[in-house]
């Protein structure tokens, strides 16, 4: 599946990959811009060729008869406004020997200025790196920007996030913003 995923990525749509995953066997990776369900299905691609072991969040509404199989057979986990989806995800990362999850800060399709900050606690309390992975339309790259390792502040992580994010281009670039208030 990684070489099919990989060849329709690069071969027949025509993205670049840029860097290379690292070799860690867990993280909390976010994915952005989210300005398009394109985004989505890109990065399900890229995901599926990197061959990790992966689940990612999406929103609970997405759950409902027939989608929720959809959902569910492609590894994705219901999320909630409440906040004991923080400490589900960190436990199902302490208890498994390979686990990757993948979200949108951004929290949604439309712009947002405020990113939802879960991702930090998540990694926080999971005692996992956030992984920061993009998508650039302008530059038809996909790949990951960095990695954050040192999580002793959520003021110092937003800011290196938005510095990582300050050079892509959305799908929507108006949609888009990696100006994270805190």
């Amino acid at each position: 599946m990684t070489t099919i995923s990989r060849y329709i990525l690069v071969n027949l749509l025509g993205w670049k990959i840029k860097d290379e995953f690292p070799n860690i066997k867990k993280s909390i990776i976010i994915f952005a811009p989210h300005t398009s369900y394109w985004d989505g299905f890109y990065g399900k691609l890229y995901l599926m060729q990197l061959g990790i072991n992966y689940k990612f969040l999406s929103k609970k509404e997405f759950f409902k008869f027939p989608l929720n199989y959809f959902f569910k057979i492609f590894g994705s986990i219901p999320v909630s406004k409440t906040k004991e989806y923080i400490d589900y995800v960190a436990e199902l990362i302490n208890i498994s020997q390979e686990l990757h999850i993948v979200l949108s800060p951004e929290g949604q399709l439309a712009k947002t200025i405020r990113w939802k900050k879960g991702y930090y606690y998540m990694a926080v309390r999971a005692n996992v790196p956030i992984v920061v992975g993009f998508i650039d339309y302008k530059r038809k790259e996909i790949g990951i920007k960095g990695i954050i390792d040192s999580l002793s502040s959520i003021e110092v992580v937003r800011k290196e996030v938005a510095e990582l994010y300050s050079d892509v281009t959305a799908k929507y670039p108006e949609n888009f913003s990696p100006e994270l208030k805190v």
